[in-house]
């Protein structure tokens, strides 16, 4: 049984809806008077509004406004016997469920008012459902006290205050959607939904599809109308991940949404609205993109009016121990057991590596040490197969020549650096901290010695066979 409001100016229409309604055992309150509906519909829930359009003092649409306004997020069925597209999309746009043009059959609205009931009840559950496993989860919370994160925490508060759009940048695995969580907490749009689409996931055909919709028929598996992320997220946040791999054609496309605020359906000549906040997220450089004519100017400068760059992990090595208890207590809290403690030449072992895969290798590792320890502590051997790559050093470089002591130990430690990067120049000027251009020139010199070491020997020997 469901609680069901009708408002209509029609006494006759307003009695045999009540009847019709009364004898599917749904609770009917009727209301000739739409302020005074809208009063009842303030103070108490009901489960469906049965509204018709034309009617004095508040017509259905100026009905349905004020109660999208007063948050109350029932249903709404809108009846009239003047039917137009106009005043159907409007009704539509503003929230409405259904539409039913008079005069009906007793049947039209009862499946009518089903298929609203049917429709809250499954949002309810879903919204249950949604808060039972968010109870599950594990939180996900920005961890570390440092300069680095505190300088982002703080930035992090002063964008969620505006309604600017949000480009978030840095490389994968550094927490960008994390951070557009908490953009989007810190917001006035928090209580509103946050919906996330990655644009790399997806050909250019059906981005375009979820992004703005479409109508049945407007391609090939088509079967049904389907609303867009942008219809989905009116009035809340939507995250588009990976922006940069966006086809350009789309990109004009989303261009006229961030400018307007309007598009169409795939298959639609309909312009509809939205209200939506856009952060984007990209482990690109959009500077070199746009130049090379791959990403457009216009829409980068319109997505980076409010730039935040998430740190690496080895910008912020001061935060790997606080990262480490906390995914240590998150997979304890899993698995039900107590949380393990790290060894100090463990956590020596991971403050040293320099982490290409950011906080997502670092919680990736966490976890196997929690599932595969033996013991109570997570000791350094353990660790070590997962980060064989780790730039620590033996201070014992082997013989250095006197003299030349620094010019040696130099060279031994690029070589080494150099064999454990596999030849890499670029990872290997990181790890070492210098730059790519000066790596070169100090191995084109080396090179040009030993050249001039080996013909050296070369005459000497040839000399001496002589004699």
């Amino acid at each position: 049984m469901a609680e069901i409001c009708v408002v209509d100016d029609q006494e006759i229409l307003r009695d045999s809806l009540a009847a019709v309604l009364g004898r599917q055992d749904h609770a009917v309150e009727t209301f000739a008077d739409p302020l005074e509906a809208l009063a009842a519909a303030r103070s108490r829930r009901f489960d469906l509004i049965v509204s018709d359009l034309k009617m004095p003092r508040l017509d259905g649409i100026g009905l349905l406004r004020r109660l999208r306004e007063a948050d109350v997020d029932a249903p709404v069925i809108v009846m009239t016997a003047f039917a137009t597209v106009g005043t159907a999309v409007e009704a539509l746009k503003l929230g409405a469920f259904d539409y039913v043009q008079k005069p009906f059959e007793p049947d039209v609205i009862l499946a009518a008012v089903e298929r609203a009931l049917e429709h809250a009840r499954l949002r309810a559950e879903n919204e249950a459902l949604r808060t039972s496993v968010q109870d599950l989860l594990p939180r996900r919370e920005l961890v570390g006290s440092g300069a680095a994160m505190q300088a982002l925490r703080d930035l992090i508060e002063r964008v969620g205050g505006s309604e600017a759009t949000v480009l978030i940048t840095g490389e994968s695995g550094s927490g960008k959607e994390l951070v557009a969580s908490a953009i989007h907490a810190a917001s006035n749009r928090r209580d509103r939904p946050m919906l996330c689409l990655n644009c790399a996931a997806l050909s250019a055909t059906l981005l375009e599809s979820e992004l703005f919709g479409h109508e049945r028929g407007a391609f090939t598996g088509a079967d049904r109308t389907r609303k867009g992320r942008f219809e989905m997220a009116d009035g809340g946040t939507l995250l588009l991940d990976e922006i940069s791999e966006m086809a350009l054609p789309l990109q004009a496309k989303l261009l006229r949404v961030l400018q307007e605020g309007q598009f169409e359906r795939v298959g639609s000549s309909v312009t509809q609205s939205a209200d939506v906040r856009v952060i984007a997220t990209t482990n690109r450089n959009l500077d070199e993109w746009v130049a090379r004519r791959r990403f457009r100017g216009d829409l980068y400068y319109r997505l980076n009016v409010l730039p935040v760059a998430v740190p690496t992990l080895r910008d912020r090595v001061e935060d790997v121990p606080e990262l480490v208890q906390w995914f240590l207590s998150q997979a304890a809290r899993q698995d039900g057991r107590a949380a393990l403690s790290v060894a100090p030449d463990a956590m020596a072992l991971l403050k040293a590596y320099e982490w290409p895969g950011n906080v997502r290798e670092l919680e990736n590792i966490c976890r196997r040490a929690a599932t595969l320890c033996r013991g109570g502590t997570i000791d350094a051997d353990l660790l070590r197969p997962w980060i064989r790559n780790s730039v620590v050093y033996d201070v014992d470089l082997g013989p250095l020549r006197e003299g030349r002591m620094l010019e040696d130990m130099e060279r031994k430690l690029i070589e080494r650096t150099l064999a454990r990067h596999n030849g890499h120049r670029a990872n290997s000027a990181r790890a070492l901290g210098m730059g790519v251009r000066t790596l070169g020139m100090k191995l084109k010199q080396w090179r040009e010695e030993d050249r001039q070491r080996r013909e050296r020997l070369e005459t000497v020997g040839t000399g001496a066979a002589r004699g």
